[in-house]
């Protein structure tokens, strides 16, 4: 074969250069929930800074703390700023409160934060008394941001699994018939605005098909779907497909879901070990890179549940969560970008 000479050679790698991206294995979209239930927690700074020099690119809080705000100025994370459930009732029913909570958390750090998403409510359900108040509460949050010039920000709400009716097969996930005139009208808001669902999935708690296919660590196929001969290896996959299949069941096809939350317990229950919550956390953020069987496009972006343990939680597994201890200290080895 003829070595390439003098120009060829400058060819030849001038496309290299422009290929290169186009030959990379597609990143997983991955950030990390920082809740602050705990009573020994880093400062908001040394959580930013644990942050960045892990390689994480996004945070998802749940309330606008003005601290953890304030020490995210010019880190460039990408930030799921929260509402609380507890906010949602005089957010819906009054613009100008709406606009004033934009006013005061939101325009101020603009400039320096990068907001991507402010999601509306965390786990409401139709029973709720706040479900109500969540639609008018987004409504409300999107028009004050287009009135503050900050309407790239998306708005959404970050729902439960449990909001599901029917699950399995996931080619017939469906919402339960009261969830299904709470969901509708948000969804349709939603697509409206090209915004997507926030869906915080579990397989820990769905506890269906085995460990091994909880923890993507099946050999093979353990579940087939009758419905369209789509094969699940995971758990993951699976209640994905079935949350997409039941927001197409109500008119949006093509909406996006992001995984506001997931995570495996290290402690408070059977399965709840070290050794299982690292082989989770490491197998999700690989599985991500990519899609479903439903949705094979990928990645899918994923918000790991969550940054540390958090000791004024309730009792149990949800005291255990941590990806890393309240000493900063890794619980796991995992990389993160």
């Amino acid at each position: 074969m003829e070595l390439l000479k003098g120009p060829s050679i400058a060819a030849a790698a001038f496309l290299l250069v422009i290929l290169m991206p186009l030959l990379q294995p597609t990143d997983a979209q991955i950030g990390v929930c920082y809740g602050r239930n705990g009573n020994n927690l880093p400062s908001e700074q040394d959580v930013v800074n644990l942050y960045k020099s892990n390689g994480i690119g996004r945070m998802r809080i749940y309330d606008p703390d003005q601290a953890a705000l304030q020490a995210l100025k010019g880190s460039n994370i990408q930030l799921m700023l929260g509402v609380p459930n507890d906010k949602l009732q005089s957010l819906g029913s009054d613009a100008n409160a709406a606009a004033q909570w934009v006013q005061d958390n939101v325009v101020p750090f603009a400039s320096d934060v990068n907001f991507r998403y402010i999601a509306v409510g965390n786990e409401v359900m139709p029973s709720d008394a706040e479900a109500q108040s969540v639609l008018p509460a987004m409504q409300n949050i999107h028009n004050a941001l287009n009135a503050a010039n900050l309407g790239q920000i998306q708005v959404s709400t970050a729902i439960k699994f449990s909001i599901l009716g029917t699950s399995y097969p996931p080619s017939s996930g469906a919402f339960s018939g009261d969830a299904t005139q709470y969901i509708t009208p948000i969804i349709n808001f939603l697509n409206s605005n090209n915004a997507p669902l926030l869906a915080n999935i579990y397989p820990y708690f769905s506890n269906a098909g085995g460990l091994d296919y909880a923890l993507f660590t099946s050999p093979g196929t353990v579940v087939t779907d009758p419905g369209n001969g789509l094969q699940y290896q995971n758990l993951f996959d699976a209640m994905m497909d079935s949350v997409y299949a039941a927001v197409a069941s109500v008119g949006a096809p093509n909406l996006a879901i992001v995984v506001s939350e997931s995570g495996w317990p290290s402690d408070g229950g059977d399965t709840a070990t070290s050794d299982n919550a690292g082989t989770y956390y490491k197998n999700l953020i690989n599985h991500v890179k990519g899609g479903t069987p439903r949705k094979p496009g990928g990645p899918i972006e994923t918000y790991l549940f969550a940054m540390f343990d958090e000791n004024q939680k309730s009792a149990g597994v949800e005291q255990h969560f941590g990806l890393f201890t309240p000493d900063q200290q890794p619980k796991y080895q995992i990389s993160f970008n």
